[in-house]
């Protein structure tokens, strides 16, 4: 199916209600309607759940990059001139359509991430709220006047100034709620952007753009180029008209974006991924940790940034703790996504479950222990693997059924806990994007941050503990952008999100966000009444 600009707001909501049908298409948007890559190319998008290809979305490359970017320089004049009030307007007119599309959203990006249904209903619920977040919050920005040095002969005043066309590039694992994220802070502040989508499932970007035609965008605000990153994202990033590049995604990839940007001199945020640990103390209530740890690590099947790839354990309570986090493991339903009863969904691509099984195998020849999980879901794989995992310790067998036919090419792997891990081992260092946790144990307060410090990366971290001291002073001593005590991946647009070191650069949300998109502009007035002539003499110079 081929989808073409709709001449209203309703129509384009019932072809939105068509798009999870097989063979749907997702073209590029630029200019407020629909567009082909300039070379023609397309790729295939595939459902994770099966395996199988149910539709395609153009393959932007450099010369379609030129074209949306050109679209974007356009606009951006008019945008930026439109004022605050007059983009927030057409922000929370937005919010308010994309509130009544978001049943048909959930749907489309269960179909092409293989996240869940009922968890994106949860978390895409929340998404207009960056919108209209960030309306408000330009609306009531406020510039400074500073005393200049007190002289009374000039009057100094600061105003952030939006920066102009802005390269976003988002990933799959969360396509519409990262791609809020970005456009909200960048399109409140008057700046302009061109989105280059995931490749997996750009549907959702399309539609948001799409969204704030509707709203009342003029064409060329908001620009959404599907393709590859070293196609697309790259000749983004080294566009001389792109003034900044916002950036989720891996590691190579943000090296690559960062250092096209870093040649040019322009603005770079990067949100790179993490290695979150969860620290679990002696005095916390273990089944409401496990519970909090097993929501740590396998929500959207252990693909976020934040994701727990290390649960920390006192020793007092290890052996309690890891029998019954391997028992709520097991107990996760993986399944079809679109069923209400599962818990565990697809990996988003073969070559993620393909990374899923070689960390495994590398933890495992390192000495560590696999305790839950550990095998892939489809029948064969599943039943293969059992035999040499069941006489494991704390090994629990009480796996869901063997998926049916439609599911058995379906990228699923199980809720996995790799026990006896240390900061030796790669299970410990590197990010899986997959339902894989290590399991460790430490002995005291310092021993715990020492432990969770003990790798590159620092986005999030979780702390379980009911003694408030501790949690103040172990937030304290962590490494991390996010910090979350008794709880975890909670997330809302006044609070900054992002990370240390190997985790990126740069702020999500909140007045950090905005402050990304814009740059301070100084002007100074002189106010004095005496004449002032730099080489009248000697005695009326200054300095």
């Amino acid at each position: 199916m081929m989808f073409r600009a709709a001449a209203t707001g309703a129509r384009r909501a019932s072809t939105l209600a068509a798009s999870t049908a097989t063979g749907a298409h997702w073209p590029c948007w630029i200019d407020n309607a629909d567009a082909e890559a300039v070379g023609g190319a397309t790729l295939p998008l595939e459902n994770p759940a099966t395996g199988r290809v149910v539709g395609s979305c153009a393959a932007g490359d450099a010369a379609t990059i030129d074209a949306a970017v050109a679209s974007s320089a356009a606009a951006f004049p008019g945008w930026r001139d439109l004022g605050a009030i007059g983009r927030g307007r057409v922000l929370r007119r937005a919010a308010d359509l994309l509130r009544r599309d978001l049943p048909d959203i959930v749907d489309l990006e269960t179909l092409h991430t293989g996240r869940p249904a009922r968890e994106y209903v949860a978390q895409l619920g929340r998404v207009p709220e960056w919108l209209e977040y960030h309306a408000s919050l330009a609306e009531t920005s406020e510039g400074s006047v500073p005393p200049f040095g007190g002289d009374g002969d000039h009057l100094c005043y600061v105003e952030r100034a939006p920066l102009g066309v802005c390269g976003l590039v988002t990933p799959f694992n969360h396509p519409l709620l990262i791609a809020a994220k970005k456009l909200a802070p960048c399109l409140a502040t008057g700046n302009v952007a061109v989105v280059k989508a995931p490749e997996a499932a750009p549907g959702a970007v399309v539609v948001l753009a799409r969204l704030l035609a509707d709203a009342g965008a003029p064409p060329g605000v908001a620009n959404v180029v599907p393709g590859l990153g070293p196609d697309a994202a790259l000749p983004l990033a080294r566009h001389e008209s792109v003034a900044r590049v916002d950036f989720t995604g891996g590691p190579a990839g943000g090296a690559a974006v960062g250092g096209a940007a870093g040649a040019r001199g322009i603005s770079y945020t990067a949100e790179l991924g993490g290695h979150a640990p969860v620290l679990v103390f002696d005095d916390a209530d273990v089944d409401e940790a496990v519970d909090g740890a097993a929501f740590a690590a396998f929500v959207a099947s252990g693909q976020t940034c934040v994701s727990a790839k290390r649960v920390l354990v006192q020793r007092s309570v290890a052996d309690e703790f890891a029998e019954k986090f391997a028992r709520k493991a097991a107990s996760l339903a993986v399944g079809d996504p679109f069923d209400a009863s599962t818990a565990i969904g697809p990996l988003v691509s073969r070559k993620s479950l393909d990374g899923a099984v070689a960390h495994v195998a590398a933890a495992e020849a390192a000495g560590a222990r696999v305790v839950a999980g550990g095998y892939q879901g489809s029948t064969r794989e599943r039943n293969s693997q059992l035999q040499r995992l069941i006489s494991r310790p704390f090994f629990t067998r009480g796996y869901a059924p063997a998926l049916p036919g439609a599911l058995a090419g379906g990228h699923f792997y199980a809720p996995t806990i790799l026990a006896d891990a240390t900061p030796a081992m790669a299970c410990f260092q590197e990010e899986c994007f997959a339902p894989v946790v290590a399991l460790a144990a430490f002995d005291d307060e310092a021993d715990a941050v020492r432990l969770a410090n003990a790798n590159a990366h620092g986005l999030g971290a979780g702390v379980w503990t009911r003694d408030v001291r501790r949690a103040h002073r172990v937030a304290r001593g962590l490494r991390s952008g996010v910090v979350w005590v008794n709880a975890h991946h909670r997330n809302a647009p006044d609070a900054p999100w992002g990370g240390f070191g190997k985790s990126g650069v740069g702020r999500e949300n909140g007045r950090d966000a905005q402050r990304e998109y814009t740059a301070a502009k100084t002007t100074v007035v002189r106010t004095a009444d005496a004449k002032e002539d730099w080489f009248a003499g000697a005695g009326a110079r200054y300095g």
